[in-house]
């Protein structure tokens, strides 16, 4: 697949589909390649993620699991790249050259981006434009203190304090991008039949997500190449993210988000119909476990193949 084509909303290749392999640097994805490429062929013009006729069902207005389920995915995936975003804006500030620089601060705006588009889907659910701040705050309240503060404790220091680029480079590429990216796709797959909007609003995030993942690898894997002495530091730093990770309440979250909407699909049986989640699987016929474990294995393919290219696959044994 070339570059062009990763950007390509009908040719890209999601996670779930095997662009886990996926290989790009940031000479390939640099401010002109953006500027060529996102707006048209990812976004399609469409500045807030879907297309002017999809519509959000007025059921999902209706208080219930499935409007919770919805709102809180909503919310959490709007503070979630807000904070990447504002995490990323250090990476640009420490690059060590202007090609990376380039790149990490087109990602920085695909983040920003992506904070601005679930922010206003919000406002697509019924939440009233001067409430979506404090929707957010108190809907993601939890997994912020959670997931995301002690996330933020762990990689501020290293890209604020510490001006560790590469160090910075690692962790967003491994253990934000590599755990999240994964259960923004299935994120987008479950709710396909119900809401279009968030469906085209995650499958374009998730294009960028790709891209974003392979041009970090490379980057690690080049420096690598010149910096080999680099690789136990690099591995530490890694074992040490993922130990964090097993402790965070990332689980909870989940349960909470597919046993909502397991509850709230009953009624929608027909609309939803013989819809395929994944090939050979109906959506109705999925458990909440099942969707779970999908996007688990899928982020799992990631971490191997991730690591394994960037030359720290003994970052998986610890």
């Amino acid at each position: 697949m070339t570059a062009d084509d990763a950007a390509d909303w009908e040719n890209a290749t999601s996670l779930f589909d095997g662009a886990e392999g996926l290989r790009l640097t940031a000479r390939d994805c640099d401010l002109r390649y953006w500027f060529a490429n996102v707006p048209e062929r990812t976004l399609r013009g469409n500045v807030v993620g879907y297309a002017p006729g999809l519509v959000t069902p007025d059921f999902l207005r209706e208080p219930g699991p499935l409007r919770d389920a919805l709102v809180q995915e909503v919310a959490f995936r709007a503070l979630a790249e807000e904070r990447a975003a504002r995490a990323i804006g250090y990476i640009v500030a420490c690059a060590p050259d202007s090609t990376t620089m380039e790149f990490y601060a087109t990602q920085l705006m695909d983040e920003t981006r992506h904070a601005m588009i679930f922010r206003n889907h919000l406002r697509n659910l019924g939440v009233d434009e001067r409430d979506v701040a404090d929707v957010i705050a108190q809907q993601t309240a939890a997994d912020q203190a959670g997931i995301l503060d002690p996330l933020e404790e762990l990689g501020m220091p290293i890209v604020r304090d510490q001006r560790d680029f590469v160090g910075g480079v690692v962790l967003l590429t491994i253990l934000v991008e590599g755990f999240l990216a994964p259960s923004f796709e299935l994120s987008e797959r479950k709710w396909r039949p119900l809401d279009p909007r968030m469906a085209d609003m995650e499958k374009g995030a998730g294009i960028d997500e790709v891209r974003h993942l392979a041009v970090g690898t490379s980057i690690i894997r080049e420096h690598l190449q010149r910096h080999p002495d680099e690789k136990e530091r690099l591995v530490e730093l890694i074992r040490g993210g993922m130990r964090l990770w097993e402790q965070l309440p990332v689980a909870d979250q989940l349960n909470r988000w597919e046993n909502w909407f397991q509850e709230g699909i009953a009624p929608h049986v027909a609309t939803i119909g013989d819809y395929e989640i994944w090939d050979g699987r109906r959506l109705v016929d999925t458990t909440p476990e099942e969707r779970i474990q999908k996007a688990l294995e899928v982020t799992s393919t990631v971490h191997s193949t991730r690591l394994t290219d960037m030359g720290l696959g003994r970052a998986l044994i610890f």
